[in-house]
Formats: C-alpha cells, sequence, structure tokens
C-alpha cells in the first residue's frame, strides 16, 4: 500500500479508481454484484413506503432516483401498538352486551366463551408476530403479511375478508353507537315513536330507528374521513382516554358494592320481572292517610283506579316483590349466575326463588309491561356475538410503517394488548356475575332498571360516566374503522392483483383513498340495513376468524416447510401453537354460525380462484411456493418406487422440434397433435436442439425457449419446454431422449415428425439422425409416435364431423395402437370419428376366428371400433418390386461411392423425382416408366454420371442384382401399402406399426425407401412403436 501513487492523493476520481483496484477480480461483474459496501449504504437508506402499495424491492429497481430522505417514524411501543390495540379491542361489545352474556350464558358458559376467543386471538397474535419480525414489513399489515407469506391467491382472498370484516366492524360500531343514543341518552329522539306498541311492531320500529339514525352518522362520519384522516387520528386519544376511564369507573363501582350497593330496584309481580316505566312504586297499593290507596302500578293493570277494579288475571294471583338490582360483590349472587338460562324469543324473564301463581291455560296479557327476550338465545349464538370484542389485534401491525423499530414493538405491544383486554374481559365475566341480580343481566336494555345501561348500574361515580364513554369509544371505533378499511382496499387494489378493484386504488392528490372510501360507505350501508347488533356482529367475526385462521397457517406452513427465508426475531412460536390457533378459528367459525361460515368460505374461494384465473404474475417468493415444492418432491420421490401399472400408463411426451434460423418453431401442427393426445393430462415436455456450443449460443437457446413457451400457450399445450445445446444436432438430441424429465416423471414416449425432404438433403444426416433416434427410443424402451404429413393434420380449432381413425394392427407391441385412437377421440377435434381395427391374416390363419378373437378382446378393452381382418395371399414377387428394389439399391450405391458435387446431387434428386411409381402391385411391370439408370441398361448404353472415377467402377453397379433380404422387405412394404390404399384412402388418419431399423447398419437408406413406400398415398400417417410393455389391460 505504501507504494501507491494514490494514497496522499486529493483527486477523488482517482481515489475511486484505486478503490476499484483491490477488487479488480471483480470489476467486470460490478454492474450486475454490486459491492457489498454500496449495497449496504443502500439499505441502511431504507425508509417504509406509503400504505402497502408497492413492493419495496421494485420501487427501488423502477424509480432509479434516491428516495427523498424521509423523517423517521417516531412511535414506540406503547404509542404505536399496545394503545392502538387496547382502544380496537375494547369496545362496543363490552358494554352493551358482555352483562347480557353473563346473565343468559351464566358465568361458567360466558367464562369458557371468553376463554376459547381470547385463547384464539393469542395464538394469531404468536404467530402474527413470527411473521412480522420475518423481514421488514411495510405499512399494509396484515394484508401485507398474509400476502407475502402465502402468495397473492392467499393474500386477495384473506385481504378482501379482512377488508369486509373491518367494514362490518364499521356498521357495528355506528349501530352501537344509536342504540346507546336512543336507548339511553335520548330516547325521545326516535322518529318511530315505540310508546304502546307491543312484539314485532315495537321491534320493527326500533329497527327503523337504527337504520335512519345509522345511515345519517355513516354519512357524517364518512365526510369527516373524507375531508381529513388528520382529525380522527387528533381524536384517536380522547376516545381512548373515554375507553379507559368507563373501565375503571366499573372496576371502582365494583370495589364499592362490597360495602355500599348502589341502589337500584327492581321491580317483579309473581316470579315475572316488570318494566320499571311509568310507576314510581313497586306495590300494588299504599296506605296513605289511614286509607288504602292503589298505585299507578294497579292503573297499569286494571281498568280503574279503584279497589274493586277488574284486574289483569296474573295481577291479581301474584304479589308485587321489589328486589335489589344490585346486590354487590359480597352478597354471594354469584352462585345463582353461574349457570346458563337460555331463552326463546318472548319469554318473560323469571326471578329464580320468588313464587307464582299462574291458572291453566291462562293466556298472558299486557305482555308489554314485562321484560322479555327480544331474541331466542343458544350458546353458539353468544359465541358469534361476543367474538368481534376480541378483534383489533391487528391494529398494530397496521400501524407498522409508524413506528420506530417494528420488529420489536408489534410483538410486545400486541400480545400485551391481548393479555390486558382478556384479563378485563375474563374479570368482568365474573364480577357482573358476582354483582348483579340475574334477571337484571339478561335484561338486555336495562328496561328494569328503569331504562339504565345495566354495566352503568354497576359504574361509579355515576351511570353516565358509562354512557357516554362507551357512546364516544364506540364513534371513535367505528370512524377508525372507515379510516383503516378503505386503505386496506387501496393497498390490494396497488398490488393488483384483482383486476377489477384496480379502480379503488386511485385517491385525492395525497394519497386518500377517495372511490375506496366510497365503497367501504356502500358496504357498511348494507351493514346498517340490518339494523340488529346481533345479527352484524356474526357476519364480521366470520370474515375475521377466516384471516386469523390464515395468519396462523401461514405461520405454520413456513416454519414446518423451514425455507430458508423464515428467520422470525421472535423466536416464541411454535407450528403446533399456530396449528391449535388455526382449528380454533375454524372450529370457531363454525361454531357461530355455520351457513355464514360456508358462505364466507365460498367467498375467499371465489377469490382465490379468480386471481387464479386471471394469473396471479406477482412473485413474492411466497410459502404455498415452498409448500408446492415440497409437495412435488414427496410426489416424485413416490413415483420414483417403481415402473407405473399398466391402468395408469399414459403416454407422458417428449416432442422433438425443429427450429429455424430466426429460433422459430418449423412444425407447429405437432404441438396441435400433442394438445390432441393428451387432453391437458400427464407430462408433456417440448425439447429443441440446438448446435454450437452453450456459452456462444446461450442467447440464441433463451431466444428458442421463450419461442417454445409461446407456441405452447398457443398450442395450449401444458407442460415444460427444453433447449439443449450441442455439438451437433445428433447428440443434443440424444441428450434429450436421456435426460428430460426428473424421476419418476420421465417421458415414455417421443414425438418426432418424419424428415421431409430426406431425399433432397444437403447431406445424409437428415435421415441419418432420423434412423439413430428411432434406434435410441427402442434402445431406451421409449415408445415413438412418427406423424408423416405433419402440415395436414387438423389444428386444434379445426373438427371433424364424420370420418375413420384406421388402426393397422400387424404385430402387437403393447396396445399402443389401440389407446391412441382412443385418447385421440376424446379431443373435441377427432371425437366425430370412427373408429376401425385391420388386422393381417397369413395363409395359415383362420381368419373367421381372429375376427371373433379381436372382436372380444375389444369388447373387453371396452373399446368401439369395427374389426375387419384383411387377408393376405402369398404371391409371387413381381417384377415391379425387383425393379423398385434395385432402383433403391443403385441409387444408395452410387451416393456411396462417388462423393456427388452439390449440383450433380441436386440432378439426381430431379431424376428420381421424375420417377412415377404406381400405387399398386397390380399393374404389369411394362406399363412403369423406367428410372434413367433402369433406361441406360435396357438400352445397353452406359450414362457415365460426372464425377465418376472410373468406368469399370461404374459398370459393376449397372450390372448388380437385387438383394433377396431387400426383395422380400419391398415386396411387403408393397402389398401392405397396396391393402391400405385400397382399404382406408378416405380415413382421416391412419395408425400403422413402424417396422424397425436393420440390425446392421449397412441398409439404413434402404430403410427410408421402405417406409416411404409403406405409406405412399395416404394423406395423414401416424407410424407407432411401441416401447416394449403393455400400455392397454382388459382389467378393471
Amino acid at each position: 500500500k505504501e507504494s501507491s501513487p494514490f494514497i496522499n492523493s486529493s483527486d477523488p476520481e482517482k481515489s475511486q479508481q484505486y478503490d476499484g483496484k483491490n477488487m479488480a477480480l471483480f470489476e467486470e461483474e460490478m454492474d450486475t454484484s454490486p459491492m457489498v459496501s454500496s449495497l449496504l449504504s443502500s439499505l441502511a437508506n431504507y425508509s417504509n413506503l406509503p400504505q402497502g402499495s408497492k413492493e419495496h424491492e421494485e420501487a427501488e429497481n423502477n424509480e432509479g432516483t434516491r428516495k427523498k430522505p424521509v423523517q423517521a417514524p417516531r412511535m414506540g411501543t406503547l404509542m404505536g401498538v399496545y394503545l392502538p390495540c387496547l382502544q380496537n379491542i375494547l369496545g362496543v361489545i363490552l358494554f352493551l352486551r358482555m352483562t347480557w352474556m353473563v346473565g343468559i350464558g351464566g358465568v361458567i358458559e360466558a367464562f369458557v366463551i371468553v376463554l376459547m376467543c381470547c385463547s384464539t386471538t393469542m395464538l394469531t397474535a404468536i404467530s402474527m408476530s413470527a411473521i412480522a419480525t420475518n423481514g421488514v414489513v411495510p405499512a399494509g399489515g396484515s394484508y401485507y403479511m398474509i400476502s407475502r407469506s402465502l402468495g397473492p391467491e392467499f393474500g386477495g382472498a384473506v385481504g378482501i375478508c379482512f377488508y369486509l370484516g373491518t367494514t362490518y366492524a364499521g356498521a357495528m360500531y355506528i349501530l352501537g353507537c344509536i342504540e346507546i343514543l336512543l336507548i339511553y341518552i335520548v330516547p325521545q329522539a326516535a322518529i318511530f315513536k315505540m310508546e304502546g306498541l307491543e312484539g314485532s311492531e315495537a321491534e320493527a320500529a326500533m329497527l327503523n330507528n337504527m337504520r335512519v339514525y345509522g345511515s345519517l352518522v355513516l354519512t357524517f362520519m364518512a365526510i369527516v374521513v373524507f375531508v381529513g384522516v388528520r382529525y380522527v387520528n387528533k381524536l384517536a386519544l380522547v376516545f381512548l382516554a373515554c375507553v379507559i376511564s368507563s373501565i375503571l369507573a366499573v372496576y371502582a363501582g365494583v370495589i364499592k358494592t362490597a360495602f355500599e350497593p348502589p341502589l337500584f330496584p327492581v321491580c317483579t309481580l309473581g316470579n315475572r320481572t316488570l318494566v320499571w316505566k311509568g310507576f314510581d312504586v313497586c306495590a300494588k297499593v299504599i296506605e296513605r292517610d289511614n286509607a288504602t290507596v292503589t298505585t299507578k302500578l294497579w292503573r297499569m293493570f286494571c281498568d280503574s283506579e279503584f279497589l274493586n277494579a277488574t284486574c289483569d288475571t296474573y295481577f291479581s294471583n301474584n304479589n308485587v316483590t321489589e328486589i335489589q338490582g344490585i346486590p354487590g360483590v359480597t352478597s354471594g349472587i354469584l352462585k345463582e349466575n353461574l349457570f346458563s338460562t337460555y331463552l326463546e324469543k318472548g319469554m318473560f324473564l323469571e326471578k329464580k326463588g320468588l313464587s307464582t301463581y299462574l291458572e291453566p291455560d291462562e293466556i298472558p296479557t299486557n305482555s308489554n309491561r314485562y321484560v322479555l327476550a327480544d331474541i331466542s338465545t343458544f350458546f353458539t349464538m353468544l359465541v358469534g356475538i361476543y367474538f368481534p370484542s376480541v378483534t383489533g389485534i391487528m391494529a398494530g401491525s397496521n400501524r407498522s410503517g409508524d413506528l420506530r423499530d417494528a420488529q420489536k414493538s408489534i410483538p410486545i405491544g400486541t400480545i400485551l394488548a391481548i393479555t390486558t383486554t382478556s384479563f378485563i374481559y375474563m374479570s368482568s365475566v365474573v364480577l357482573f356475575g358476582a354483582c348483579i341480580e340475574g334477571t337484571v343481566l339478561r335484561d338486555k336494555f336495562g328496561e328494569a332498571v328503569r331504562g339504565n345501561l345495566v354495566i352503568g348500574t354497576l359504574a361509579w361515580p355515576s351511570p353516565w360516566v358509562i354512557v357516554f364513554g362507551s357512546f364516544f369509544s364506540t364513534c371513535g371505533a367505528g370512524l377508525q374503522s372507515l379510516t383503516g378499511a378503505p386503505r386496506l382496499l387501496q393497498a390490494i387494489a396497488r398490488d393488483g392483483i384483482v383486476p377489477f378493484l384496480r379502480v379503488f386504488g386511485h385517491g385525492k392528490a395525497n394519497g386518500e383513498p377517495t372511490w375506496a372510501l366510497l365503497l367501504t360507505a356502500v358496504i357498511c350501508e348494507s351493514g346498517i340495513l340490518i339494523a340488529s347488533l346481533d345479527s352484524v356482529a356474526p357476519i364480521l367475526s366470520m370474515f375475521f376468524l377466516m384471516c386469523y385462521m390464515f395468519v396462523n397457517l401461514a405461520c405454520a406452513l413456513q416454519t414446518l416447510l423451514r425455507t430458508p427465508n423464515w428467520r422470525p426475531r421472535f423466536k416464541f412460536y411454535h407450528w403446533a401453537l399456530s396449528f391449535l390457533g388455526m382449528s380454533l378459528c375454524l372450529s370457531l367459525m363454525f361454531i357461530c354460525s355455520w351457513y355464514y361460515a360456508i358462505v364466507a368460505m365460498a367467498i375467499a374461494s371465489c377469490i382465490y380462484k379468480y386471481i387464479e384465473f386471471r394469473g396471479a404474475e406477482k412473485e413474492w417468493g411466497d410459502g404455498i411456493r415452498g409448500l408446492s415444492l415440497s409437495a412435488a418432491r414427496f410426489a416424485l420421490m413416490r413415483l420414483e418406487e417403481g415402473p407405473p401399472h399398466t391402468k395408469n400408463w399414459r403416454p407422458q411426451i417428449l416432442v422433438l422440434v425443429n427450429v429455424d434460423a430466426e429460433q422459430n418453431v418449423e412444425q407447429p401442427r405437432l404441438l396441435s397433435l400433442t394438445n390432441q393426445l393428451k387432453a391437458g393430462k400427464g407430462l408433456t415436455i417440448v425439447g429443441t436442439a440446438l448446435a454450437g456450443t452453450f456459452l456462444e449460443n446461450h442467447p440464441q437457446a433463451q431466444q428458442a425457449e421463450q419461442s417454445l413457451k409461446k407456441i405452447m400457450e398457443t398450442e395450449k399445450v401444458k407442460g415444460f419446454c427444453q433447449v439443449v445445446v450441442s455439438s451437433n444436432i445428433r447428440d443434443a438430441t440424444s441428450h434429450l431422449v436421456q435426460a428430460s424429465g426428473l424421476g419418476g416423471l420421465q417421458h415414455n414416449t417421443v414425438l418426432v415428425s418424419w424428415p421431409r425432404n430426406w431425399k433432397q438433403a444437403e447431406d445424409h444426416q437428415l435421415w441419418r439422425n432420423f434412423i439413430e433416434l428411432v434406434r435410441e427410443t427402442t434402445a431406451a424402451s421409449k415408445a415413438l409416435l412418427v406423424p408423416k404429413n405433419i402440415a395436414a393434420f387438423p389444428s386444434n380449432g379445426e373438427r371433424f364431423t364424420e370420418g375413420h381413425i384406421d388402426v393397422w394392427w400387424i404385430v402387437h407391441d403393447g396396445g399402443m395402437l389401440m389407446l391412441l385412437p382412443f385418447l385421440l377421440r376424446q379431443n373435441k377435434v377427432w371425437r366425430k370419428c370412427k373408429m376401425r381395427i385391420f388386422t393381417v391374416a397369413q395363409m395359415d390363419d383362420n381368419s373367421i376366428q381372429m375376427k371373433k378373437d379381436l372382436t372380444t378382446f375389444l369388447y373387453h378393452l371396452r373399446i368401439d371400433a369395427q374389426v375387419e381382418v384383411v387377408e393376405m395371399q402369398d404371391s409371387d414377387i413381381s417384377a415391379y418390386t425387383y425393379e423398385k428394389t434395385l432402383v433403391m439399391e443403385q441409387r444408395s450405391q452410387i451416393l456411396k461411392q462417388i462423393n456427388l458435387t452439390k449440383t450433380e446431387r441436386e440432378r439426381e434428386a430431379s431424376l428420381h423425382t421424375h420417377t412415377h411409381i404406381s400405387n399398386s402391385c397390380s399393374h404389369p411391370p411394362d406399363t412403369v416408366v423406367q428410372m434413367t439408370w433402369t433406361e441406360a441398361k435396357c438400352d445397353g448404353e452406359q450414362a457415365k454420371p460426372l464425377g465418376a472415377t472410373t468406368p469399370e467402377a461404374i459398370k459393376d453397379l449397372f450390372n448388380m442384382k437385387p438383394n433377396q433380404f431387400n426383395v422380400r422387405r419391398m415386396h411387403t412394404a408393397l402389398r401392405l401399402n397396396s391393402e391400405i390404399v385400397k382399404k382406408s384412402q378416405e380415413a382421416k388418419l391412419v395408425l400403422l406399426n413402424m417396422p424397425g431399423p436393420p440390425k446392421n447398419r449397412t441398409g439404413d437408406e434402404n430403410y427410408m425407401e421402405f417406409l416411404e413406400v409403406l405409406t405412399e398415398g395416404l394423406n395423414r400417417v401416424l407410424l407407432v412403436r411401441g416401447g416394449g410393455r403393455e400400455v392397454i389391460t382388459i382389467y378393471s
């Protein structure tokens, strides 16, 4: 370093250059792999992005410009997580329904409900803490966490569920707020008067009041949120103070009841509780000035104020008793309140232990004077109504963008808040049961205690503390919901995974989600039109439970899959806890209301399928991807265990295609045929081979892969593509045949098109490669399908309305010939075609018996086809056959001996094309136009090809006699071809056994000629070679 010229240099450019010199080894890759130092400095400057919208990685890459330094978030654990969670969890249900729940379900069952719900949220919070501390969570909270853990499909489904839950929570808070206003604060404000109305009429009037006022309050709140969220945030602390002061007032009241219970008398007639309204004294008559005077209560049940008046039967037969509504914590009332008292709608609230006399067949009258049950109650219903009071645990993680250290604050704050609220709820259940009379607890609207809020009767110094505290806290919670829900929707919309929601990603210039707020208000209004707090609560319970279930699932999956990226800072989690939380959520969903649970799941499933169908292009490295990998690995290991049973055999196809100089596929119809064969099932690998070295041809290989993917998409072929680069095409094709697939998921069939211009080819390599491929597939025990004249094959859009698929079954090689037409006929293109099977009988075969056997065999195979046996009589080998064989052999000899120049080869090819070959052997040989060589021989002249080395060599050629083996093979090819043309010329497709190439390589060039002769005059031919194993069975 001493010798460095730059040590004392002050020139910044030079010193930068020197820094690079230390890393000279890596300098060429600096643009793709930056220095660690520069990476760290960019990471340290990381700032949270606006609410859940953009991926932080994408933003870094796309914007290119450095972000403006953002003021560091200020909130710690207390202000940022603990208090918001506390405020969101404690709310309307605690003030309006908790006492009623304890009265109906009894202390024991109410405690069980609270314990279940609180355990669920605690387990969810543990899972959530693990996810929230596994990397930076930008704003967008729970939605962001789930979508990045479980993928866009689950993320979208759960995000929308959470959004709907939050929106309906807004509706529930507004309904709670109106209930407090109209029943406890200003009952005279009701538009639909309830005075004097009974039963369903009174109920309808109440619900209509809720609807009108609810809609007004919703409109007002929406305007407040629209005008400015900052007002909502400023008021948040005020609302929180209301909640905390209300709860403290209740605890203070409980302590006070121990030595001085408040005076809230309850009036009962017999054992029925009376509505304390319109009378002052709980007695039938009172003594005044030595005279017995009737009370207002008397006048309510009798037709006059005199003692001889006609009174209601039940009133006459039963005594009026005044009991203490709040006996106090030391009174021992807890024993009475331990067990449940479920009521049917319209039943009287009765005080246990009081005597009552009821005449037989007495019809109840004046029922509006008594406190009645307004709805039928049962355990599961209580769970549904109570659960919303434990939701709100996401409040901290939703604010992750504003926290100083989200990874530390979210777990601590959320778990502390849940612990605090769980303690408040559990102690409330016991204390309410220990302080308040059972009839008062079951009195939902406090009618027996002069229309006071029941929990208010317990509060100190005054019931109004609770009434106003709960009113403001519900208003605040409603505002918070209307603020949070549109932001959540905006985050989902901006992610772009649910296309039809994109419009809701837009908003005001400052990013406020205007359209999302509008949609939220509309959905919220639907909740308000339901108008009953008890009906809305189970709806939002569903959505929240579903959201929590997925949070637990995300944590359990990530833990079990041991994803390398799963390294949460929060260590106190375990997959078993997450799994328990998930099970609890699912159980609670069905406990609350099985039909709501099914609807919520249906909504989530529809969203999931929609996102999947529209193709979620987002790749978030999610847990489901990891699950797919694990499942795939497990399935592959299972497949490895042995070869598939014949029943499970299906063609797993390797399609070998050629690409031109622009890397475009030359035979797209091969892929159409693949699609028709596969019907979307099994494995398809589309492969192509490129000559050259991988390093030089890598760009072409990528281009070829893209064009393969494109054409696979066009032809609707589901599968994989593979491009192999090798020194020559032959080797590359061989590599594809050997190495494609993985484990048990390997191809068993190779589909390759017939080399069309093999005769005119520049060199023999084209047909040599083809024959080598045939040999290789045979050696590898793979089936081979060779469509000839592939351009004439139908595209996927075509439909054959009639016609036949003809199978020429000459040798049995595993039943491929039977299976392929069956598979093709599953496709719309070939569905209307009938199947015909031809088999060849030799001289000594019994063709009638053969036909019977084949028909039986097909019957057992459950394949419908016409059967025909073609008899091939032994006949003499015609002169034409000799002629044809000779022409073939001479041609191949000449090509071998004489190294023809390019032009001569072209001329030779053109000579060959002038030859006319008859389709049938029945023609007399003298009618055939002879080929040039033969004419020369007949005329006794020697046509001297250019470039021949010695005339003697050529003379030997023309005096040669055809090989007997070749003559026999040519004879078979011609005879078969004539039969096939006769029977199947009109067929839409002919399937035919493909004979194998010769064992010794001397006759390779003749082999191609035999195949040409065999298939001559046919439009569409599929040559089939079996893979040496049975692929079709008669057994079930």
